[in-house]
């Protein structure tokens, strides 16, 4: 029985989340649905006055399944590479932007732009402190960014606890919000733009009499469920403005990762406070069938990874000034390629990074070398946490010590000023 055949039947468990079942409502307070909108909010306080948005905007994109890196970001100097992978491995010709060491994944041809002008940026060899291959395990440590803490936090949230420019819109999850998102601070998850609304109102706010009287009924009650209900209405209400942006939807790749970023582009231009946006892309969990560098499952998803932020930040135009995405998944996967033509869980992997403040062009990291046992992994060389405080640090001033507590960062160099 190979790994893969061990392995594939658990995978099943990335598609649930024990946090996703709770919502959060027993531990922060009072959850609130309106269509496909989820809002929560801080139990012991009502929905914050919206203020001045952040001059600052970050984008977590998960690559959800544990995306291979060595796929993305190809060592193909390391010559353990192309004697783990004889039918998988990316041709050393065929790499984007190669320098001594590493090149870009053929399909991530749409962000080439983007590294030429210095906007785009990897950083290789990232994980976990210490191996974790269960995707529900590993997800919720990456997301908690706490190990060995009692925190029920997720970096996210703590990190709006921190913003000084507080909105009811300050988090935006498009589609399941995550655990990085759970929290006291009042956050917000739907699916799209158009699905902020309220059932049978025509306008989000008193002149409809349908919204008019929905917050008179709730205005008085001082419950969970009324608490969050006038969070939720007072968060659909100051969404509106998202509205009447022009939606682009259709300049982006027809598919889901397409659609997310569009409305995260949208949200950004309505200019409503949204500080923090979380979207998920999946599934990239390949133990079996990954495919080559022309075709298959890894360039299907790399086509639709690099398209999809390609036309995100062409959309932005000039709100992507102040705009930073970075990329993030649970682990990577094996050094040598498994029966199936796949990829089996491992532990290091690439974390990309594009927009305001990246100093692009370049392949950060530190190398560690691949082995072509049938257990090696890339291993981990820059804790996960020193590319996200090093964004937190360069984008928003925080305190990266209360929103990693407990860790010392290392510099990795791929912010401005860090």
């Amino acid at each position: 029985m190979t790994d893969h055949d061990a392995t594939a039947h658990c995978c099943a468990e990335m598609h649930a989340s024990r946090r996703g079942v709770l919502q959060g409502t027993a531990l922060f307070g009072a959850a609130a649905a309106i269509g496909s909108t989820v809002v929560t909010m801080a139990p012991a306080s009502p929905a914050a006055a919206a203020t001045q948005p952040a001059p600052w905007t970050i984008v977590v994109l998960s690559l959800r399944g544990a995306a291979d890196g060595l796929s993305l970001v190809v060592p193909h100097a390391d010559p353990a590479y192309y004697t783990a992978r004889p039918r998988i491995a990316v041709p050393r010709d065929q790499l984007l932007r190669a320098d001594a060491m590493f090149g870009l994944h053929p399909a991530m041809k749409p962000l080439e732009p983007m590294w030429a002008a210095g906007r785009l940026a990897t950083v290789h060899a990232t994980g976990l402190p210490v191996a974790n291959r269960s995707h529900f395990s590993a997800m919720e440590e990456v997301e908690d960014a706490a190990p060995g803490s009692t925190l029920r936090t997720g970096w996210l949230n703590r990190l709006l606890g921190t913003d000084a420019y507080t909105s009811p819109l300050q988090g935006l999850s498009i589609g399941t919000r995550p655990s990085a998102m759970y929290g006291p601070e009042q956050t917000m998850a739907t699916s799209s733009s158009t699905s902020v609304r309220v059932a049978g109102a025509s306008a989000l706010n008193s002149s409809d009499k349908r919204f008019a009287s929905l917050t008179q009924a709730w205005s008085a009650s001082s419950t969970s469920m009324g608490r969050g209900m006038q969070a939720a209405l007072g968060a659909v209400a100051d969404y509106a403005p998202v509205l009447a942006v022009a939606d682009t939807t259709s300049s982006y790749p027809s598919n889901d990762l397409g659609r997310a970023l569009a409305t995260v582009a949208r949200t950004i231009k309505g200019n409503v406070g949204s500080a923090v946006f979380t979207v998920d892309h999946g599934n990239w969990d390949m133990h079996q069938s990954l495919g080559t560098s022309t075709s298959g499952w890894m360039f299907n998803n790399v086509t639709t990874l690099a398209t999809s932020i390609a036309a995100f930040f062409t959309d932005l135009g000039p709100a992507a000034g102040k705009v930073t995405l970075v990329t993030i998944s649970e682990f990577g996967r094996r050094v040598v390629e498994n029966d199936s033509s796949g990829l089996d869980h491992g532990w290091g992997n690439v974390m990309m990074l594009a927009g305001a403040g990246v100093k692009g062009g370049k392949y950060y990291g530190i190398w560690p070398g691949l082995a072509t046992t049938s257990d090696a992994d890339l291993s981990v060389t820059t804790d996960y946490r020193s590319v996200l405080a090093e964004v937190v640090a360069s984008r928003t001033g925080a305190s990266t010590a209360t929103v990693f507590p407990g860790f010392t960062r290392e510099r990795v160099g791929v912010m401005s000023g860090q």
